[in-house]
């Protein structure tokens, strides 16, 4: 039996070429983290701030991030290449992979694969090609830092 191109498998509800609930509340959760830091604003305030609260697995994102950022942040300049600094790269990219780590060092139930291709999409769409391939290879090397060589 064929599936069509982009309909969810049931074994696979993390597939990476659909449009998935997680994919959107990771969206909604780099959108978040992004206000917060562009605006200088607690994260608590943030979601304080919202008309209408998002979904509990985003607040769970968001606040996770927020509550471990200095050992992700720790986690991801160790899996950068030594040349590189955490604070040069951009605001995005650099929440993404963020988001991507705290999914892959306390979210062990979600597969690896799904985070890196997710993380690697929203570079793409939000900074271009070349930042899906930069987010490909540092989440890679979280991956294997948190979750060990064979994920």
């Amino acid at each position: 039996m064929s599936r069509r191109k982009g309909a969810r498998s049931q074994a696979d509800p993390f597939a990476a070429d659909t449009p998935t609930r997680r994919r959107e509340e990771r969206e909604r959760a780099v959108s978040l983290l992004y206000e917060s830091e562009m605006k200088d604003l607690p994260v608590s305030e943030v979601l304080a701030d919202l008309p209408v609260a998002p979904d509990d697995r985003v607040v769970g994102l968001v606040e996770g991030v927020d509550r471990e950022r200095r050992s992700l942040e720790e986690l991801v300049s160790a899996s950068l290449d030594p040349a590189w600094k955490l604070e040069r790269l951009s605001v995005l990219d650099r929440i993404i992979l963020l988001l991507a780590s705290y999914e892959l060092a306390h979210r062990p139930e979600v597969p690896v694969g799904a985070v890196i291709n997710e993380a690697v999409d929203m570079a793409k769409h939000f900074s271009g090609p070349d930042a899906g391939r930069f987010v490909n290879g540092v989440a890679a090397a979280v991956a294997e830092r948190t979750r060990g060589p064979k994920g």
